[in-house]
Formats: C-alpha cells, structure tokens, sequence
C-alpha cells in the first residue's frame, strides 16, 4: 500500500489554533468524531456518534465532548496506523456543482468536442476561444446577456449542453461519491486503470445541515476522467465516481467570526502535481472568479430534494490543465506516482498521492458496517 508521507501539522490552516476544526479520527475501534479547537482533539462521541448527527445536534462546543491532546502532540497517520486521520465527513451525501467557472465551461466544451480525444484539443481550443473572446468570462448565468450570447453561439454552430449549465439559469449538480466512500488527507486517490486523460480537480467544498446551511468548508479533489466525460456526457458517472476518486480534508473548518462564507467567496486555492519522474505543474482557482455564488448553489442543491443527515458540495474549479506532460499538444494526464496537493490558507493543504481505482485500498465501511461498529462501542441511543 503506498502512501503520502506529509505532515497533518503542515497541512493544516494558518492560524490553525485559532480556528475550529471537525473531522474524524480512528483511534483504534472505529470512526470518531472530532472537534480540534485551541489546538486541542476533543472526542465528541459521546455528544453524537457520527460528524452528520453532531452537526444536527448543533453541539459544536469543545465543552460537549473529551480532550485527548494537544493536536501537534499527536502522531496521527493515515488509514491503516492508529490514530489515523480519516476524510471529515460521514453520512452527508456528496454533491457536486460542475461548469461554474468560465475556463473549465470551455474545457468541457472542447472534451465534447475531441469526443475525448486528447490529440484533438489544442485545435478544438484555438477555434472555440477565437469565436468566445472573453465575453463569456463577464456573462452573468440566467441573465438576458446570457441568453443572447447562447443564440449567438446556436448560430455560430458552437453550442454546447457545457455551456448551458454554464450560463443558463440552472446550474449543474450531480452526485459525486456514495456516502462513507470518500477518502481523506495522506490517503491515495483513484482514476480508472482504463483512463488515459485525466486531472485532479481542486476545489472549496461547503458542509451543509439538513436545511441547507453550511456550517463550514474544506478542501476536495474532485477526481475527474476527461476522456470518459468527453466522449458522452452520459459517462459522467465512470468519469466521477470511481474507488478512492474523492477526496476531503483535512478537516472542514467551522464557521465563525474569524472565518466566514465571505471568506470562501475570496479564497485562493493552490493546486500543486509532482510526478516522479520529475514533472511538475503549479495552478491555481480564484472563487472570486465563480459565476454562481455558493448561496446559489447551496439553494439551487435543495431544490425539491432533502437531505435527511446533510450534504457536502463541491464547489467547482477555475483549474484546466492545458500544459502538456509528454508529447507537444497532448495536454496534461496523471501518471501513477503523482503526489497532488492542494492548499488554501484558511482551510489547510489536502495531499494525495495518485493509484489506480483497482489498487487503491478497497472501500469496506459501509452504512451498514458503521451502524454495527458504533452499536458495538455503546454510542447508538436506542
């Protein structure tokens, strides 16, 4: 089984002693639900026993649950090594809100166009960004310019279902990850051994109640197979949900007065691959250029649906990787090995290391298993 080797104290926020932090741990016999606040683990089992009852609770208190020890002081590892860091959510469906940058509408639009032939992007990119400009950068989805450019491009033989999530009223938000299925900080993360064009996907994910309110926000990698998606939008599920192929972490940072939803709205996150054998790329994805506030997309996820135990939303990315890894125009891939880290200053530095969906370690804990682990340690009320 191979690992990332990074440091939790590293990778986490800033002013991380300042802030207030919920994750889980496995101390040994199970998922734990905690809360790291003054840079102090408290164990919060016995105020709830999973992160989506806590949050109902509203005991978000260090007060309602134990102390275990100061958070640097600790030695925690990743998945098989006692206490290990696990992804911060549990029983919280995942969601997702794709298209809400610009950049990653014309990236969409041109995987659809190359059917998910890399060799035909560089071409398919050139002719699509002449016939846009900029003029879709500064288009305010649903508005009356956004219709007008939309009649523009029928005319121009340009349309696309990429751009309609883009900069129509509705914006697109599917399931990304079975609940439990995700994967935390250190841990690897999966692509299709059958893919052969691919990225990571760096973005601010919220953590919302049963209402819809978010109660905070973390990091994800939105594993995402260009290939699959681009030869039919109808693959988006092979192309997003796979083994291991979602990463969270290291912990959602809860809101407060030190850090705010204003905060996710200004947020910069870094996006960093290092390969061995030696290649690495460095981007970014400004939120303050998203076209739909995450209100929006927060409200636009409940629309005539719930979500009893609450739900995590990723956000999308202004992140597109154009930079070619191996030969001239064939743009960017992963290679087994990759080690992706992506970082934003209040909310920490999430680091995987990429594996095949096939070799990744095998999801196990499921609905089931959860409920019988914690019946077994006493934490289930009748």
């Amino acid at each position: 089984m191979t690992h990332t080797n990074p440091s939790l104290i590293d990778s986490l926020p800033v002013d991380w002693r300042e802030a207030r932090l919920l994750g889980r741990l496995d101390l040994g016999d199970g998922p734990t639900p905690i809360l790291v606040e003054g840079g102090v683990v408290h164990d919060m089992s016995a105020a709830a026993p999973t992160v989506a009852a806590l949050i109902e609770t509203g005991r978000l208190l260090a007060s309602d649950g134990r102390a275990i020890g100061d958070l640097a002081a600790m030695a925690i590892g990743v998945e098989d090594r006692a206490p290990s860091l696990l992804s911060p959510i549990d029983l919280q469906c995942v969601k997702a809100a794709g298209v809400t940058f610009a950049v990653s509408a014309l990236e969409r639009v041109i995987e659809e166009r190359a059917r998910g032939d890399y060799t035909r992007a560089a071409e398919i990119r050139g002719r699509i960004e002449q016939a846009l400009g900029g003029s879709i950068r500064s288009v305010v989805p649903g508005s009356p310019e956004a219709a007008q450019l939309k009649q523009v491009l029928i005319e121009d033989g340009l349309w696309s279902q990429y751009l309609e999530v883009a900069i129509g009223p509705d914006a697109e938000i599917f399931t990304k990850s079975p609940v439990l299925s995700t994967v935390g900080w250190g841990a690897a993360i999966g692509i299709r051994s059958d893919s052969t064009w691919n990225n990571p996907e760096p973005e601010i994910v919220l953590l919302a109640g049963r209402e819809g309110r978010a109660v905070g926000a973390t990091l994800g990698n939105d594993v995402n197979l260009r290939d699959f998606e681009g030869r039919s939008a109808l693959l988006l599920s092979k192309a997003k949900d796979n083994n291991a192929s979602c990463a969270l972490g290291p912990f959602v940072r809860l809101f407060d007065a030190r850090f705010t939803m204003d905060h996710v709205r200004a947020a910069e996150v870094a996006l960093r691959i290092e390969g061995v054998d030696g290649y690495v790329l460095d981007g970014a994805s400004s939120m303050g250029e998203i076209s739909r506030d995450p209100e929006d997309l927060l409200a636009q996820s409940l629309s005539e649906h719930q979500y009893p135990d609450g739900f995590a939303l990723f956000l999308g990315t202004l992140f597109a990787p154009t930079q070619d890894r191996d030969e001239p125009g064939r743009g960017f891939t992963h290679k087994i090995g990759d080690t992706v880290t992506i970082g934003s200053l209040l909310l920490g530095t999430l680091v995987n290391t990429v594996t095949t969906s096939a070799a990744a370690p095998a999801w196990a804990l499921g609905i089931g298993g959860l409920m019988q682990n914690l019946a077994r340690r006493g934490l289930l009320s009748s």
